[in-house]
């Protein structure tokens, strides 16, 4: 059985609400389809060593994060990535955070699934 999950519109502002309140840095680079677009996002802790993650569902219908491994992980590489892949997927949300701490950063990809 498919368990119901949040809007990504609903999910996206709530992160950003949550890591803003925390001091943290959360932006939307590209807006998808508010109910059910995929989401894209880019973790960066202090500004450094972008990691792209996407969010899918499981065959047992609970979602999850995964880590999409780039060859190089420059800002300019996973730029290009998440632009071609809005080409391919005009629904997709691409949403960029920038936390404090790399701990910070995995408690949110498991807050939020």
């Amino acid at each position: 059985m498919i368990e119901p999950r949040l809007a990504s519109g609903v999910l996206i502002s709530a992160i950003k609400r949550i890591l803003e309140a925390e001091g943290d840095f959360a932006t939307v680079l590209k807006k998808g389809d508010a109910v059910s677009g995929a989401i894209l996002l880019i973790g960066q802790v202090r500004g450094a060593d972008p990691k792209v993650y996407e969010r899918y569902s499981a065959l047992d219908g609970q979602s999850a994060w995964q880590t999409i491994d780039l060859k190089e992980s420059s800002g300019v590489a996973v730029q290009d990535y998440w632009k071609k892949r809005c080409a391919r997927d005009p629904d997709l949300w691409v949403f960029e955070l920038d936390v404090a701490s790399g701990a910070r950063l995995d408690r949110l990809l498991t807050m939020f699934i």
